[in-house]
């Protein structure tokens, strides 16, 4: 553990090492445009450099009947060959350069990282025989790379180290589920104030069908367990979200929409963590508790984090396979929580994570990444007739739900 102190000491101390010089950086860009949706590109007019982050959200301009939608249209008439095969028709699309084949689902809205160089294009995904009316107003912003880089990296790993400090030697302050404004969670997790309302709220951009779901499916998903629990049989987190699809499409789906396979549990994994964010390594698998559905362990878990985040704050959930099936393609119950920080475990006594007790928010997160990376077909709500609302997890901490699943057809 002395190794361990040492090691954490040394990252903290590290930011204030390794300089004050500021790169200069170019400035943010932002911008609005109005985009008629055809088979042709909109220039947008943004060059983006190699790590930069753009920001891209659109909705719908106009009325009337067939107006176009820039997460796509599931009844467009005759759409024929799309150029994007994965996305519905009339979805907004992205390039980075005129000529490339390289197209990018973007929707509602998307996040992007940019790895090449290039020109940022527009498009919809409408193929020679489809169309639909109105226009988008697409609104863009850049973080120029280079600023991204300057101005988190120190910060994260010294947040990094000092929050594992606090959560294993007694420092760090917690508080129940009953804490509504949760601004005590500020000095438990890295950026967690804002982390956690952004968790809290559903997604504004969430796009759930309204049509109803198949009887024979209902009755399959009403005949699933509700929570899962842990080896003493302590219930725990609810099953809030299902995806339906193969093996390889839900492993592709889910690399597609950034979320890492969990590394197997090991005692020195925090370690590693921290060494490799010395490093300025990436480590995104950090390792997770293992529990129990139709008496047995997850079949994967998967998480998303910023890797300097990671040994507090992170999205996570684990997932079954049942042994339901839809059409042909098998049924997955999963288990999604948001780690906001440290709390004592109420079983032993020692360090573990605490959730955001607002689950619904990690539920949504997940439809929403997938949602995102162009692998949603269709997403509908169930809600059970035994729905969990108020409950705690096996470690103790409360949370709460509206009670629906999410559940995702996969492409």
């Amino acid at each position: 553990m002395k190794a361990l102190s040492r090691c954490c000491l040394a990252l903290v101390m590290a930011p204030m090492m390794w300089g004050q010089t500021t790169p200069t950086v170019a400035a943010p860009v932002d911008k609005t445009l109005e985009i008629t949706p055809s088979q042709s590109w909109t220039d947008s007019g943004i060059d983006l450099h190699l790590g930069d982050l753009v920001e891209i959200s659109a909705s719908s301009l106009g009325t009337g009947n067939n107006l176009c939608d820039p997460q796509g249209l599931a009844d467009l008439a005759n759409a024929g060959k799309l150029p994007l095969e994965s996305a519905l028709p009339g979805a907004l699309l992205a390039k980075l350069q005129e000529k490339s084949d390289t197209l990018l689902f973007v929707g509602a809205a998307r996040n992007l990282k940019v790895t090449e160089a290039g020109r940022l294009f527009l498009g919809s995904n409408l193929g020679a025989a489809a169309g639909c009316t109105g226009k988008y107003s697409v609104k863009i912003h850049v973080s120029p790379g280079a600023a991204n880089e300057a101005g988190s990296i120190k910060s994260k790993l010294a947040s990094a180290a000092q929050i594992f400090m606090s959560g294993q030697f007694g420092g760090a302050k917690t508080t129940t589920a009953d804490n509504q404004g949760m601004a005590s969670d500020a000095n438990l997790s890295s950026g967690s104030a804002e982390t956690t309302k952004a968790a809290a709220a559903p997604s504004a951009t969430l796009a759930v069908s309204r049509g109803l779901l198949d009887d024979a499916l209902s009755k399959d998903l009403q005949a699933l367990p509700r929570r899962v629990n842990d080896e003493f049989q302590h219930l725990g987190d609810m099953v809030n979200f299902i995806l339906i699809g193969s093996e390889k499409q839900v492993q592709d789906a889910l690399a597609a929409a950034n979320w890492h396979v969990a590394d197997t549990s090991t005692p020195g994994a925090v370690a590693k963590a921290i060494l490799m964010a010395t490093q300025k390594e990436d480590y995104l698998q950090m390792p997770m508790s293992q529990l129990y559905l139709f008496g047995r362990v997850q079949d994967f878990g998967y998480e998303q984090a910023e890797p300097y985040a990671m040994v507090a704050s992170r999205h996570h959930f684990r997932i079954w396979k049942s042994t339901a099936t839809y059409k042909g393609l098998p049924v997955w119950a999963g288990a999604g929580t948001h780690d906001i920080g440290f709390e004592k475990d109420q079983r032993n006594g020692k360090v573990t994570h605490k959730i955001d007790p607002l689950v619904d928010g990690e539920r949504d997160h997940i439809g929403d990444s997938l949602q995102r990376a162009g692998q949603i077909r269709v997403m509908h709500y169930f809600t059970p007739t035994d729905a969990v609302q108020d409950a705690r997890n096996a470690t103790g901490g409360g949370y709460q739900s509206d009670g629906q699943v999410l559940v995702m057809f996969l492409q």
